[in-house]
């Protein structure tokens, strides 16, 4: 019951959020045109990544993983507003983590390349967070886990956004165990899930898009949770999925595989509009 009322919480913060965002920020700066031309709003992604952490850390209960859910879910939110704002100047656009070490390497940094740095020094100070009480001679290895967990999906969630739902979507089927497992962990995972479920009828209707704000902080949120609730073992083996999926991510279009096996195309078309 207290999962389901965290998550209320969340659905209801990040709908307040999403009007308070869209009433009291410039239309122009979060205006885009998503893949079929229509016209949306970034509002989504602020108003998500607000909604999510202050749900997270109401759930969450006290102590560190508190602490490592604000840090890790306004962190990887800021940098994504800030990548969300700058990244279409001229001279920003890079493709793919390749693309901005290349654009670094001619002596630009992009705001894409900033977006990271931010994710990654977030997802080290959260990790640092979870891990405090480790014994010194395994923290180093313990926070390299969590820190690689917590980044890799914050990546691996915004890599998904790019159709209608379609983050949303990933965030509730990884978020929705791990908050049905209770403790500080599962408080995480039920803010988030629940922020993220509260803007999923305005993210299908294609009326907001969440952009690297949103879809950030919630694979940075559901990251924290994940590394919360599992021993070094565990973390490695997240660890090593997400790195593959992204590997495969520079070389493979996730949405040319979805749309060419039929489960993940019937889940990843359901309830987004067709007209």
């Amino acid at each position: 019951m207290r999962r389901l009322l965290v998550a209320g919480v969340g659905a209801l913060v990040s709908r307040q959020a999403l009007t308070l965002v869209a009433t009291s920020v410039h239309p122009a700066p979060l205006a885009r045109t998503n893949f079929r031309g229509r016209p949306v709003t970034l509002a989504g992604g602020p108003a998500l990544a607000l909604g999510a952490t202050i749900a997270a850390a109401l759930g969450s209960g006290r102590g560190r993983v508190r602490v490592a859910a604000v840090v890790s879910g306004l962190g990887a939110g800021a940098v994504g507003t800030y990548d969300d704002l700058v990244g279409t100047r001229p001279g920003q656009q890079a493709k793919g983590f390749s693309g901005h070490l290349r654009a670094l390497a001619e002596g630009r940094v992009t705001s894409g390349l900033v977006k990271i740095a931010g994710v990654g020094a977030s997802a080290l100070a959260a990790a640092a967070l979870l891990e405090a009480d480790r014994p010194a001679g395994r923290r180093v290895l313990d926070i390299g886990l969590s820190a690689g967990v917590i980044a890799g999906t914050a990546n691996l969630i915004n890599l998904l956004d790019l159709r209608p739902g379609r983050a949303i979507k990933a965030g509730l089927l990884l978020g929705a165990p791990v908050a049905a497992g209770g403790g500080p962990a599962g408080g995480v995972a039920a803010g988030a899930v629940g922020a993220a479920a509260g803007l999923l009828p305005a993210d299908l209707g294609e009326t907001i898009m969440l952009g690297d704000a949103g879809a950030n902080a919630l694979g940075a949120l559901l990251g924290t949770a994940m590394a919360a609730r599992t021993g070094p073992l565990g973390r490695a083996a997240l660890l090593a999925g997400i790195a593959a999926l992204t590997a495969a991510s520079e070389k493979v279009s996730f949405t040319q595989v979805i749309d060419r096996t039929p489960v993940l195309r019937d889940l990843d078309a359901l309830g987004r509009r067709t007209d």
